[in-house]
């Protein structure tokens, strides 16, 4: 009987072994839809996230971005939301597009690289003369504590102000109007950035512009070489930076007047 017993006992004991290693295995492997998370869940949700992805290590690091505030804000800014729908394809390519009343969103590069020039810290009041579709807005939205946009067509406004609203930008305030002018009753501005070419700083703009503050723009006559400047307001006189060439749409209403 003793050896009875102890033949059972020892292989009871190599079957609790055995089942305890099959239960180890088992709990300890993820369930099947743990393998659908990461990436491919995010991108369900949004079926940009990889290209827009790709286009800040392609176009803006790769290209020579660095302020981490500002690769932030464009990665989270879903730029295809801001351009008309049969170009969502094309919204993470490195290129201006149409957004209808012969305008257009500007590059992402180029967005970044002027968000960038402003050195922004998180405290500012910003000033965009041409909302155009309300990204470049959007952007700084992310980098400023406010920003106050004029778009001079009424239809962009309206469309920008939609888009902005839907994603949630609250500090974000529109308003149609001829930029040349500003927005006297918002000033002083930390900073300004002009997101259409003149041939001159709009003089009402420069007094605008808080001491010490940086205004951004395309400067250069319509249909002519421009180039993208820094101006910074020193004891009220500009220091000019020559950055490099761009193409930009003209602005448009008063400076014509102006340049004549």
């Amino acid at each position: 009987m003793s050896t009875i017993t102890s033949s059972f006992r020892t292989h009871r004991k190599a079957f609790a072994t055995a089942l305890a290693l099959v239960l180890i295995s088992v709990l300890s492997r993820p369930p099947a839809h743990a393998w659908q998370a990461g990436p491919r869940a995010s991108e369900i949700q949004d079926p940009f996230a990889r290209a827009r992805t790709e286009m800040i290590e392609r176009d803006l690091r790769g290209r020579g971005i660095k302020d981490r505030r500002v690769l932030a804000a464009m990665d989270s800014v879903p730029r295809h939301l801001f351009v008309p729908e049969p170009l969502r394809a094309a919204a993470y390519e490195d290129r201006p597009l149409a957004i209808g009343a012969g305008q257009t969103i500007s590059q992402p590069y180029i967005v970044a690289l002027m968000s960038e020039l402003l050195e922004l810290k998180g405290e500012e009041r910003v000033l965009e003369i041409g909302t155009g579709s309300g990204y470049q807005a959007a952007v700084l939205a992310r980098l400023a504590r406010e920003v106050f946009s004029i778009e001079i067509l009424p239809a962009l406004s309206e469309g920008a102000r939609e888009v902005l609203l839907q994603v949630g930008f609250a500090n974000v305030q529109l308003k149609v109007g001829d930029g040349f002018f500003g927005w006297r009753e918002k000033a002083p501005f930390d900073a300004i950035l002009l997101t259409a070419s003149a041939p001159k700083v709009p003089e009402p703009l420069w007094q605008q512009l808080r001491e010490g503050g940086r205004l951004i723009m395309p400067l250069g006559e319509e249909g002519r070489a421009q180039r993208l400047m820094r101006f910074t307001k020193t004891v009220g006189k500009p220091i000019a930076e020559d950055l490099t060439g761009v193409l930009f749409v003209p602005l448009t209403g008063a400076i014509r007047e102006q340049a004549r």
